[in-house]
């Protein structure tokens, strides 16, 4: 292991801070400065916003001009929970009070100093407190020690990890990629679900349902951490529950497992949940043990006859489905939901089974594609995390100096 100088932070960076400009003035915005704020912070590299300012707008707020090649921080978000975003801005951008900006010395480099804090993240989010919002005091950061090997060091580093990132970047892309194939293979088959161009028989989905919609088992969190598996909110995406074998568990007696029991072909939606998420779908597979669901979603079994679950999943996450679910939800402070009642009176289009099937299988073809990539991805972030392990402690470029 190499032994590097260190610094802290601080000490080599210059902190930014932020401001919004008054509102109310319509000559502060639509400028050619970007204004990054919390919701821009989705990319390594950042060099534009979805707000932009003008120069007046910047000289009568507390925002200033961060130079290109700045490290950008959240620092207060309620994504501060679960992930620290950190990005490199391009150009020259203005930020928000919910960011920081670390513009850096000679003695290092910004994309160096923006992946040690990224390997770092874990501990820096242990400093969250949730006051008016989630945030961390930036002086904690300025505090931590930073290794500083030569520029041409900190470089190389930098670079492995990117080169390695960008791999990750391109199987998240082909797997993006496949999911739009899906929507498009769908589009193809049975056409736009809400003008019906192709005539298919339309029903309400209480038509179609051979059991339920029965709402899910309400237990106090003192009752979870051991027990059975039970699927929640934030268990399923796209359709599909992901990692069943890494579900929460939860306490219950042998007559609540029976009553909430999932089996395979199931469906779950969300019936409580911020708009955005209401209605949410996810088809239930083979389950490796017994499984129940939470009670802020629903779930039913079908018609095998009529209507096959794969189909139907993937017609609940369209627009029109969507358009649905919005017009029916009852909405209140911070989350929406819909009752048995909305769910059953969805339209649906049902094509002829064989029809179904069909789709299905090409369905089954490309997410054999896409577990591969899943696959290829998991090995790649295993390399990464142990590639950002080992460069911050010396054990990467050992040999050259």
């Amino acid at each position: 292991m190499n032994e590097w100088d260190r610094a802290l932070i601080g000490e080599v960076v210059r902190v930014v801070g932020g401001g919004t400009p008054a509102r109310t003035n319509p000559d502060y915005y639509g400028g050619d400065i970007p204004w990054v704020t919390p919701k821009d912070m989705k990319s390594w590299h950042i060099d534009k916003a979805q707000v932009n300012i003008t120069q007046e707008g910047l000289e009568h707020s507390s925002t200033r001009l961060v130079p290109a090649n700045s490290v950008l921080i959240v620092v207060r978000s309620g994504v501060l929970k679960h992930t620290l975003p950190v990005s490199l801005n391009r150009r020259p951008v203005a930020i928000n009070q919910d960011m920081k900006a670390l513009v850096c010395s000679d003695r290092i480099d910004p994309n160096y100093l923006a992946r040690f804090i990224k390997e770092r993240s874990g501990h820096i989010l242990q400093w969250v407190r949730a006051t008016t919002a989630d945030n961390f005091p930036i002086d904690n950061l300025k505090k931590l020690p930073v290794p500083l090997p030569p520029l041409n060091e900190q470089r190389r580093i930098a670079a492995v990890l990117d080169k390695v990132d960008a791999l990750r970047a391109k199987r998240r892309e082909s797997i993006a990629l496949l999911d739009d194939l899906i929507q498009s293979v769908f589009l193809d088959m049975f056409g736009d679900p809400q003008r019906n161009t192709k005539n298919w028989t339309r029903v309400s989905l209480g038509e179609l349902i051979n059991n339920g919609p029965q709402n899910g088992i309400y237990k106090p969190s003192s009752r979870y951490g051991t027990g059975t598996p039970i699927v929640r909110i934030d268990a399923f995406y796209d359709g599909v529950i992901k990692n069943p074998s890494s579900l929460k568990r939860v306490e219950l007696e042998a007559n609540e497992i029976d009553r909430y029991l999932l089996h395979p072909g199931d469906v779950l939606i969300n019936r409580v949940n911020s708009l955005e998420y209401l209605g949410k779908c996810a088809l239930v597979p083979h389950l490796p043990e017994p499984t129940v669901f939470e009670s802020n979603m629903m779930r039913f079994s079908l018609k095998r006859d009529v209507v096959e679950p794969g189909y139907l999943v993937q017609f609940l996450q369209t627009r029109y489905v969507k358009s649905q679910i919005m017009s029916a939800a009852k909405n209140a402070v911070n989350q929406s939901s819909i009752n048995q009642r909305d769910v059953r009176g969805i339209q649906v289009n049902i094509p002829p089974i064989a029809n179904q099937q069909a789709y299905l299988s090409q369905v089954s073809a490309i997410n054999s594609l896409k577990e591969a990539h899943r696959a290829h991805l998991a090995r790649l972030d295993e390399l990464f995390a142990s590639l950002q392990h080992r460069a911050f402690r010396g054990e990467l470029f050992s040999d050259a100096a």
